[in-house]
């Protein structure tokens, strides 16, 4: 396929999409790491990924208990970008992160959930949040429980320590570790009861998350879905495919929608 071609045929996915997201009662989005790429935040998996260049074990919940000294460091280092530490500008919500907030504010967009911990929907002004792998906000005390909030003082150490000695961990999820239930259940109920549900930047590998959109979809749900390339999705449910950087398809998607609703009104 030359480019015209391409170019004819995603212009079409574009307006297919709009379409569906216009006429969508209960609108849901599930977001990966892609969705922050733009940001500056390189995804785990895939050229450039995190995983390429660190040992994933790293963040296995039992190593990081028996080892902090040696996980610390790497987790540190790894999530610089987004713990408050001092060294780095912290990265900003970009254009997808922005579209999807401000849909929600119009009503139009009814709930979000994310396999991300970074921030940035939050950043963006979303509320109506469920975080499926935790967040960077804080970090809970293992022998206390005491929750402190993750600020450049609370990292500096070489290990996190709590006024009473404890271990503390970040609230992301670690492997090895269960998903929050309040998350997981949330989840599945958006899922329960979304018409359409949008997947950005996801690879639907990762389980029990990737069990989400499925369910959304064995539910009766259209499923688009935004992604430079295909994914484990793409043939096995999806229903529109944009393979675009989440940002720019947002924008189109944006004034698409917008002009269906003013031709409408």
């Amino acid at each position: 396929m030359d480019e015209i071609d391409q170019a004819t045929v995603i212009e079409s996915r574009l307006k297919e999409a709009a379409r569906q997201i216009h006429a969508a009662r209960y609108l849901t989005a599930f977001t990966g790491a892609g969705i922050s790429v733009e940001s500056g935040i390189p995804p785990f998996r895939g050229e450039g990924g995190i995983w390429n260049r660190y040992d994933p074990s790293i963040l296995d919940l039992a190593v990081f208990m028996r080892h902090p000294e040696r996980s610390w460091p790497v987790i540190k280092e790894m999530f610089t970008s987004f713990l408050g530490t001092e060294d780095r500008t912290p990265v900003a919500p970009n254009a997808a992160h922005r579209v999807l907030a401000r849909w929600e504010k119009e009503g139009r967009l009814k709930s979000l959930i994310t396999q991300n911990i970074d921030g940035l929907h939050e950043a963006a002004g979303s509320r109506t949040l469920v975080e499926f792998h935790g967040h960077c906000r804080s970090l809970t005390c293992l022998t206390c429980g005491r929750a402190l909030p993750l600020t450049a003082d609370t990292t500096a150490a070489d290990i996190p320590r709590c006024p009473c000695g404890g271990l503390l961990k970040p609230d992301f999820v670690f492997f090895g570790e269960g998903i929050p239930p309040a998350a997981l259940a949330d989840s599945n109920d958006v899922a329960s009861r979304t018409d359409c549900m949008i997947l950005v930047g996801t690879s639907g590998v990762v389980y029990p998350a990737a069990a989400v959109p499925l369910l959304a979809k064995r539910n009766g749900a259209v499923v688009i879905e935004i992604n430079p390339g295909p994914t484990e999705y793409t043939r096995r449910m999806v229903d529109v495919f944009l393979p675009m950087k989440a940002g720019e398809a947002f924008e189109r998607l944006d004034e698409m929608v917008l002009s269906i609703a003013e031709s409408r009104a």
